[in-house]
């Protein structure tokens, strides 16, 4: 199976679906001729010409109401929101319009257009373009989440979403895009609400999403050399969230660790959280999560460093749960 970045699996899945489907549009900021902010649109203009793929003025309740208008009236228009920090300008286009509209409608209006949008720290880019967020859009009715962190992922629930009669808001963390992972040339589809288990072990759950997989994953390999053998389970949707792979996952291992790039007030971890409790769960230790404190994101890379989850926090999350 040929290997493709993160970026190229979504580029991918773009093109195949919009040669397969001609009511498929791409709208947003630089997704033509620039070929997107962070290069994954590439040379669609190119291929589909204008009418396709739209470059759209800097206006995101403009485009984005242009997108759900667009999908109401029997288009599938995939939208790009540069950064998700950019949504307070079009949150009643969101929330509002595209999450409500099918369910005013009785069902009688199909509503599938994909939100696409970048999500993560790491990059020095300071408090208005550096925030995770998608907990405050699996709050709201109407949304389905998802939150890719592979390539493999990042193709298959891209097309899923596209093909999906409803509203989907797609995040993608900036710092996944150069990852590189096996990917079929074929279009394929995953399943929404059905997580993947990414490594598998006997001591600890730890649930991660998006980029924190791969920090979840430095920190199992590390702590193998220790005996402590760690399971990751990648929720890959948030709405809907798979509590059975979670809550199966934890009854073998008897401890949980939820890890969140995301603010920890009122986030994914306490709701995680929430569900294996709530399913009477027997845990060898209290949980533990791991996220983003309070704060807006730092621009000083030494503060940024400080307050993002990493391998060793989780390692020492990991370890509490231990003792």
């Amino acid at each position: 199976m040929p290997k493709k970045t993160f970026s190229y699996a979504i580029y991918e899945a773009l093109k195949q679906e919009m040669v397969r489907d001609p009511t498929v549009i791409i709208m947003g900021e630089d997704v033509g001729r620039f070929g997107g902010c962070f290069g994954v649109t590439r040379d669609l203009w190119k291929i589909f010409g204008e009418e396709r793929v739209r470059d759209t003025p800097i206006s995101e309740s403009a485009f984005i109401g242009g997108g759900a208008g667009a999908a109401a009236s029997g288009l599938r228009p995939v939208v790009e929101l540069m950064f998700v920090d950019f949504f307070g300008v079009a949150m009643d286009q969101i929330y509002n319009q595209a999450a409500k509209l099918r369910y005013m409608s009785g069902g009688q209006c199909k509503f599938p257009m994909v939100l696409r949008t970048t999500i993560g720290g790491g990059f020095r880019a300071a408090a208005q373009h550096s925030q995770v967020l998608y907990a405050l859009f699996a709050h709201v009715p109407g949304i389905k989440v998802v939150v890719p962190s592979t390539p493999y992922d990042a193709k298959g629930l891209l097309i899923t979403a596209i093909r999906d009669d409803d509203f989907v808001m797609y995040f993608e963390h900036k710092k996944l895009y150069p990852i590189e992972g096996e990917v079929p040339d074929e279009p394929y589809t995953i399943p929404f609400g059905v997580a993947d288990v990414k490594r598998e072990g006997d001591d600890v759950t730890v649930v991660a999403m998006a980029y924190m997989v791969h920090e979840a994953m430095k920190a199992a390999d590390e702590l193998a050399k220790e005996g402590i053998s760690v399971e990751i389970v990648d929720p890959r949707t948030l709405a809907p969230l798979d509590t059975d792979t979670i809550v199966k996952s934890v009854e073998k291992t008897g401890r949980l660790v939820v890890v969140d790039e995301d603010y920890i007030y009122f986030g994914a971890t306490g709701e995680i959280i929430t569900r294996v409790v709530e399913r009477g769960v027997a845990l060898k230790a209290p949980p533990k999560r791991v996220a983003t404190p309070r704060v807006p994101i730092p621009f000083s890379p030494t503060l940024e460093d400080e307050i993002l989850p990493n391998k060793d926090k989780i390692k020492k999350a990991i370890k509490e749960t231990m003792k």
